[in-house]
């Protein structure tokens, strides 16, 4: 039977549909990152799952910081790399706001590239295969892909 290695991603999309080129570079390495996973996972009886989220813009402009933010098994993809996030200054679609930005070893990305997310994916896959799948996360986030912190309504 395979376990769901749950991967949740969210991002501003304006009311006329769009989003920013950050978000969709993101977007892009995900797709990627997860076709990747399924193949070296599946041995292993483990399937990336992934779930996206639209933030509005009024949710956004309550905290940039949550968009283009990507979880993997419950957790921020800067906590398994030991990332810092910060911000910067994006485009038209996010106006006046700063979007947000992961620090890996001195480099900072905009987007968050295909190697970062499968470097995450594997480290947290390993914590689940290493503890038998109790990683400390609950029955409804190995459920669904959507971590407890963002499933009260926004």
């Amino acid at each position: 039977m395979m376990r769901p290695l749950p991967i949740f991603w969210q991002r501003l999309v304006s009311s006329e549909g769009q989003t920013c080129i950050r978000c969709g570079t993101t977007y892009e390495a995900l797709q990627r990152a997860v076709t990747k996973l399924k193949n070296v996972l599946a041995p292993l009886s483990l399937e990336p799952v992934l779930e996206t989220k639209e933030i509005s813009e009024e949710s956004f402009k309550a905290d940039p910081s949550a968009s283009n933010k990507v979880w993997i098994a419950g957790r921020a993809v800067e906590e398994w790399l030991g990332a810092e996030v910060g911000s910067s200054r994006c485009c038209s679609v996010c106006g006046e706001f700063e979007c947000r930005t992961l620090e890996v070893g001195g480099d900072v990305f905009e987007a968050i590239p295909e190697d970062l997310i499968l470097r995450a994916a594997l480290v947290a896959a390993a914590q689940i295969i290493g503890s038998a799948g109790e990683v400390g996360l609950s029955q409804k986030e190995h459920a669904s892909c959507q971590p407890t912190c963002c499933t009260t309504a926004q």
